[in-house]
């Protein structure tokens, strides 16, 4: 047993072993062993954890749940087996350093996984209980990185289409030597190209980048000039927004014209129709059309200039 970890009680610190059971009853606890207590349990080497978690398991089952010996068996299970969830954990560790996230959010999550495996733990299976908590605690940390490092989120079948995708590339562009098409994709996958599409496109939503984060580049290394941010290398002023700012305040003054200078503004501009097309139409003179059109802009460019 680890030196670091210490059982106090009728088991000794130096002895290696748990007791053994009572006679004739597998599995149970001896009455010695209602009173073991032990200290830095998660300190306690993978070993030694094992063999005494099968009489914590088995004192376990003779308690009544919610009592205080109950809560102390159950949490000392849990920190006898925390090497499970760190065993677990280093699995994902070029997927937590590489996503920026915390390896202590991952034991966490973990830990959670191994919390449902010690309640539904059934000691009469003869089962190892490692067997049991390595799929509860691998299922709660992927379930972590599914539901919380997409970066946009996508339904949950384009998230298993991204990882299938992954693998479906790397081992088609080693047979092939060289990056597969769509095509190549769906027949190694058995897909339609759509879903092909549609899974490479979600993938795209994994990971973003701030639009405040800044690239260094050789020009701008050479020119002695900072990094410029992203915000200012892509995109351009949408000529739209000021459109909407004009048509805003455009707004309430087309609703203080009459009925027929609106009419003939809508058929000018909206309709696109020539000042001939208008008078014939409204029973009325192109010259008329004309006066009216003058009139009618004049007020609204006083208008807006005034607002």
């Amino acid at each position: 047993m680890s030196r670091s970890a210490t059982v106090i009680g009728p088991i000794r610190a130096t002895h290696a072993q748990a007791p053994a059971c009572a006679p004739g009853i597998e599995g149970a606890p001896t009455p010695d062993m209602d009173r073991v207590e032990v200290e830095n349990a998660r300190e306690m080497a993978p070993s030694d954890a094992r063999e005494l978690s099968r009489h914590f398991f088995a004192r376990l089952r003779t308690l009544e749940e919610g009592t205080r010996e109950y809560q102390y068996t159950r949490n000392t299970l849990i920190e006898m087996n925390l090497s499970l969830v760190q065993f677990a954990a280093r699995r994902f560790r070029a997927r937590v350093l590489g996503g920026g996230l915390d390896m202590d959010d991952i034991i966490q999550v973990g830990t959670i996984g191994l919390i449902k495996a010690i309640d539904r733990y059934d000691l009469e299976r003869e089962v190892e209980f490692s067997t049991l908590a390595l799929p509860y605690i691998i299922g709660e940390i992927k379930r972590y990185f599914r539901d919380t490092t997409w970066a946009v989120h996508v339904p949950r079948r384009l998230q298993e289409l991204r990882t299938e995708l992954a693998k479906a590339q790397e081992s088609l562009s080693d047979d092939l030597g060289r990056a597969p098409t769509v095509k190549e994709l769906a027949q190694h996958l058995k897909l339609s190209e759509d879903e092909i599409i549609d899974g490479l496109i979600a993938a795209n939503g994994y990971t973003s980048s701030s639009l405040d984060a800044t690239a260094d580049s050789d020009e701008t290394s050479s020119a002695g000039r900072g990094a410029r941010p992203a915000a200012e290398r892509h995109g351009a002023v949408d000529p739209g927004m000021e459109l909407f700012e004009e048509f805003h305040t455009l707004a309430p003054l087309l609703e203080q014209l009459d009925e027929r200078d609106r009419l003939i503004l809508q058929m000018r501009f909206g309709q696109e129709q020539t000042q001939a097309e208008i008078g014939a139409e409204l029973g009325i003179s192109q010259m008329q059309v004309s006066r009216i059109l003058s009139r009618t802009l004049s007020r609204l460019r006083t208008g807006m200039l005034a607002e």
